[in-house]
């Protein structure tokens, strides 16, 4: 399935996956989302999950665990703001808003606020069928870029935590053991070479140790 794609945002189309896309599908009125769905399958989609309420949106989403959400209301209120801010956080996927059309002055702030809780594309206007299949895969691609762009910060926040320990034990062992930065470093290397693990985690038992002397 695509969610599972998506934990390799680096991956060509030549490696994709080519199975349906399966979507739930969150609308409040029967008769559009009955419209919805006959959409989405001529295109392809399959609808695995209809909702009328985005209510228990992250148990649902946990359950059947669909690769694009697509949600088709008026407008976002403060609970569905609520409830796509945890997916995005816990359960990351392509979340499609199809809003009504709405003359209201706030509209803008609803807008930044839907894409701030993790929506991918919000659609004024609501769904029609030969738009379906553009706007998810715009969807799409916006989603794997932004998780792209959080596994690049995530990586270099992991390398900056690492090397702040192994410069941390590097002064420690200068301190405690009377060494120089270079000799502190080699000895750092040799001890990670020889135990097989990473310079960081040697670097934590070595703070641990010497700050105990």
């Amino acid at each position: 399935m695509l969610h599972r794609r998506y934990n390799n945002p680096m991956a060509d189309s030549s490696t994709v996956d080519k199975t349906p896309l399966s979507v739930m599908l969150v609308d409040d009125e029967t008769d559009r989302a009955l419209l919805v769905e006959q959409a989405l399958a001529q295109h392809g989609y399959q609808v695995v999950c209809r909702l009328t309420s985005t209510a228990a949106l992250r148990y649902h989403v946990e359950r059947v665990q669909p690769d694009i959400i697509i949600i088709d209301m008026d407008s976002p209120d403060r609970d569905t703001l609520e409830h796509m801010t945890v997916i995005s956080q816990h359960n990351p996927r392509p979340i499609v808003f199809f809003a009504g059309p709405n003359d209201n002055p706030d509209s803008a702030d609803s807008i930044k606020l839907a894409i701030q809780a993790g929506v991918s594309a919000y659609i004024v206007d609501g769904l029609t069928a030969k738009r379906v299949k553009p706007i998810i895969d715009v969807a799409v691609a916006r989603f794997n870029e932004f998780q792209q762009l959080r596994q690049q910060l995530h990586s270099s926040q992991n390398q900056l935590a690492e090397q702040q320990f192994i410069d941390k034990a590097k002064r420690l062992l200068m301190k405690k053991q009377q060494m120089d930065e270079a000799k502190a470093f080699s000895t750092l290397r040799k001890l990670a070479m020889d135990r097989q693990q990473k310079m960081a985690d040697v670097a934590k038992d070595v703070i641990a140790i010497l700050e105990a002397l």
